[in-house]
């Protein structure tokens, strides 16, 4: 079992500020969670810029700037859809850093894809001409607290692998 997302949140301020960069994001099943551990952390003002909670389909096309062709040809939970939620809420904030999750909390499944089904994506600095991303699939298991909660601490170890030197 890895760090809990508290630990985790702690840890990625810390960074954060450590390395002068700031993080936003962009959050549909966790609804605000991720940014809500973040801002559980003493000081997380200085790194934490804020976020989009795009719950409904439409709102991840205003508020995270995903395209209405993604959506409708990936579907929310996919690589593509956290992607451009990532990019676009580190577009709209300025962040050096961005996270964005979409997928299914449960209980039931949701357009074909499983409970515990769940993509999140990272939007980092660029470097050259293209920025840092990455976006992957996780299958978690449990309630729907269980998947949310899990869904924050991988979400934060993600981003602390990013920012750990090679």
């Amino acid at each position: 079992m890895g760090l809990l997302p508290d630990a985790l949140a702690t840890q990625v301020v810390k960074t954060l500020r450590e390395r002068g960069a700031t993080l936003a994001t962009s959050e549909s099943l966790t609804g605000g969670l991720i940014g809500a551990t973040i801002t559980e952390v003493p000081g997380a003002s200085e790194v934490y810029l804020g976020g989009a909670i795009a719950y409904d389909v439409m709102m991840k096309a205003r508020l995270s700037g995903v395209s209405r062709t993604i959506l409708h040809t990936y579907g929310v939970v996919s690589e593509q859809t956290v992607t451009e939620m990532a990019v676009g809420i580190q577009t709209l904030t300025g962040s050096t850093w961005a996270i964005a999750a979409s997928g299914v909390a449960g209980p039931a499944p949701q357009q074909g894809h499983a409970p515990g089904e769940v993509w999140i994506g990272l939007a980092g600095p660029q470097l050259g001409q293209h920025h840092f991303l990455l976006a992957r699939r996780h299958q978690f298991t449990g309630d729907r607290s269980a998947v949310r909660q899990q869904t924050v601490a991988t979400s934060l170890q993600m981003l602390l692998t990013a920012l750990s030197p090679v």
